[in-house]
Parts: structure tokens; C-alpha cells; sequence
């Protein structure tokens, strides 16, 4: 990184949530940049390191995201560009944002995410594209939406927003959004923003297999909510506290990463932690 006047420590991660390890050492000591190299995935292992259990650590760190992995979701919705050296570019000639972090309690563990977490269909589909071929790229999330689609059965699933709204639904989703993109450029939610303190909360119901093919490209354009049949069948809440559950087994995903079970609670932790974005 020296091209750009930076210098910095490279550490390559070895195992899973090593490089959640390695960043919080690094903001225990207010190292001035945590730099996540690496896809959704590897950001949430880094941001999760800003953390020690449902604690912020208290430093002067920031964050920096260079896009190296197949969905690149986060980065869309903050601007930072996926070519490296302009992405390199950011981290001295940006300007640190206050963003909003996600807190989830799936079982008796607690982590972290800043994109986009869901219990549903889409963390079926993570679960298979993360058993991809790399080589696939960001196609691996279309190839593995198609199969996953194919095999899914509607699931019973409750959420309660803020503790005062309730619904019941027999169908594909909960998303809880705390950024726009996920799934390799999927626009689930246009209007989300990781600064104002809340969640979209996308509930999706019972969309048919032919409606979901027929309509896949809305969803990449983030016009699902102006189609009248799709209306219907899912529903934008917005709240800060939103606790999911189902009698069935029905997988969590993270920032693209499965990462367990229902029943799952998801709270926002209002500006929580500084990453360098593009200058305005």
C-alpha cells in the first residue's frame, strides 16, 4: 500500500474469524485504520473485531474496505469503488462516516453485522454459493438463488418490531437491512440507510416460484416494492428491535455468512463505529 502513502501491517487470515481476532487487537489499540481485504464476509469478521461480545470497544480506530470478494453488497451502498486502486485511494483521501452496526443473538452468542442479516430463503442461498467454486464470482449468488428456489418450501415465521408489531406469515423471509444491497447486487432494500438509527425490515411472504423467476429482475433493480403483485405478498416495516421465530429449522445468514438457527433478535447500535468512505 505504500503506492498511496499508506503503511500498514498485512496479516493473511488462516481460519474462520481469525481476522476478527486480528482486528480487535488492532482497536485495543486505536490502530488508526482496521483495513477488511476481502468480500462481505471477511468485513463482517473485521467489524465484529470492534467488539468484545455485545460491548463496542472504545477506540480511535476506523475502518477501511478494499473489495476483493464475490458480493461486494456493503461497498455499493457506501460508495466505495470495487477497483483497488481507486478503493486504496479512499483510505487516505476519504472522510471517516459514522455508521449504524447491526447486533444479533442467534442461541447464546452475539455477533455483529453492517449490511444485511436474514432468516429465510437467503441464507439458503448463502449457505450453498459460500460452497461454490470462487471462480463463480458474484454469478455463484444467482447460480445458488436458482437451486435454492427450486428446493424451497414457504416456512412459518414470526417477527415482532419494536415489541408493539406482529406478523405471521407462511413464507420466504425475514431481511433485516441496515444497508440496501446483498446477495451479489440484489437491491432488497433501496431506502435503507446505515445512518438513521433503524432497520428496513423486508417481510416477504408467500411469493410463488413462477412470480420470483418472473420477477427476479425487479428485485436487482429495486423496483419490487412498485410492482402491484409483489405488493401484496411483502410488506416494508421499519424499527430498531426485531426478534424473529419459527417451529421449524430455518437457517440465519449474516453479511452473506450463515451463522445458525431461529429464533434470532437483531438491534441496531446506532453509529457505532467510523469507516472511511469517499469524499462528497
Amino acid at each position: 500500500m505504500n503506492a498511496v502513502g499508506l503503511e500498514c501491517d498485512v496479516i493473511l487470515t488462516t481460519r474462520p474469524r481469525e481476522a476478527t481476532d486480528i482486528a480487535r487487537d488492532a482497536v485495543r489499540q486505536s490502530r488508526p485504520l482496521v483495513i477488511a481485504m476481502g468480500g462481505d464476509g471477511t468485513l463482517n469478521e473485521v467489524v465484529c473485531g470492534f467488539f468484545e461480545g455485545a460491548q463496542l470497544i472504545p477506540t480511535r480506530s476506523v475502518l477501511g474496505l478494499v473489495q476483493s470478494g464475490t458480493g461486494g453488497d456493503t461497498a455499493r451502498t457506501l460508495g466505495i469503488p470495487v477497483d483497488g486502486g481507486a478503493a486504496l485511494s479512499v483510505l487516505t483521501n476519504g472522510n471517516p462516516r459514522w455508521i449504524d452496526i447491526g447486533r444479533v443473538t442467534v442461541g447464546t452468542e452475539v455477533r455483529h453485522f453492517v449490511n444485511v442479516a436474514e432468516a429465510g430463503i437467503g441464507a439458503d442461498v448463502s449457505d450453498r454459493a459460500n460452497h461454490m467454486p470462487k471462480v463463480l464470482g458474484s454469478a455463484s449468488y444467482l447460480v445458488a438463488s436458482l437451486v435454492s428456489l427450486a428446493a424451497w418450501r414457504h416456512k412459518k415465521l414470526k417477527v415482532v418490531v419494536d415489541g408493539n408489531i406482529e406478523r405471521q406469515i407462511t413464507g420466504q423471509a425475514i431481511v433485516v437491512a441496515n444497508c440496501q444491497f446483498y446477495g451479489g447486487g440484489m437491491w432488497i432494500a433501496p431506502e435503507a440507510s446505515p445512518e438513521d438509527g433503524v432497520f428496513d425490515v423486508i417481510v416477504e411472504g408467500s411469493i410463488t416460484k413462477l412470480e420470483a423467476i418472473a420477477k427476479f429482475h425487479k428485485l436487482y433493480r429495486g423496483i419490487h416494492f412498485q410492482d402491484a403483485g409483489l405488493r401484496r405478498k411483502i410488506e416494508l416495516l421499519h424499527g430498531s428491535k426485531v426478534e424473529v421465530s419459527s417451529p421449524e429449522s430455518v437457517l440465519v445468514q449474516l453479511d452473506g455468512e450463515v451463522v445458525g438457527r431461529l429464533p434470532a433478535t437483531f438491534e441496531i447500535v446506532p453509529a457505532a463505529l467510523r469507516i472511511m468512505v469517499p469524499t462528497v
